[in-house]
């Protein structure tokens, strides 16, 4: 048996720009993740540059392209925390956590902002998430254990404290100072 040639040219015009269509997707790569993440870090540089408006506007960019990037939401979170806009910040970290449910940084973010709103008991509950999440977080220790002493349950904020310890790190000095003076246990 001969060898069979196939041409392509005797195909209909139609069915040579589906080909041709087809091939372009899969040989050329999606450029939306590259470009969201593009605006992800334009995003970066204005935050720490402190133009927090103009890296919530890169944010809103990043998530205008790819509305899934939960690391796009948690930024522009602590943009609009750092703007004073809680409420917003909120719903930003509200939707890193939907979109990446394992990000103890968007649970430890969103505590801060419900502490700054004086929510203390929603606080507590987005620190305890983020420690779940991830045991070595001193960061969200350091806060919740801040929270316990705003909430006067000094023993928690102590064991909290010791936490940071065990892990090899220090918990801040003013709240150490702070529960040194509180009733309780002795530190």
């Amino acid at each position: 048996m001969g060898e069979r040639n196939i041409d392509v040219m005797s195909y209909s015009w139609p069915f040579r720009i589906l080909i041709l269509i087809t091939l372009t997707f899969l040989i050329i790569p999606s450029s939306d993740a590259d470009t969201a993440d593009e605006f992800l870090d334009h995003g970066n540089d204005f935050f720490n540059q402190g133009n927090f408006d103009q890296a919530i506007f890169e944010y809103s960019k990043a998530l205008d392209i790819n509305p899934n990037l939960a690391k796009a939401y948690d930024n522009r979170g602590v943009a609009y925390a750092r703007d004073g806009s809680f409420t917003r910040a909120i719903a930003d970290f509200t939707m890193a956590i939907a979109n990446n449910p394992k990000d103890a940084e968007a649970y430890n973010n969103r505590g801060h902002a419900y502490a700054q709103q004086d929510n203390l008991t929603q606080a507590v509950s987005d620190y305890t998430s983020a420690i779940e999440i991830n045991a070595f977080y001193a960061k969200a220790y350091n806060n919740r254990a801040m929270v316990f002493y705003n909430l006067k349950e000094y023993d928690k904020a102590r064991s909290d404290v010791r936490s940071i310890n065990e892990i090899g790190s220090t918990a801040d000095p003013g709240l150490i100072e702070k529960l040194k003076a509180a009733p309780g246990e002795d530190q």
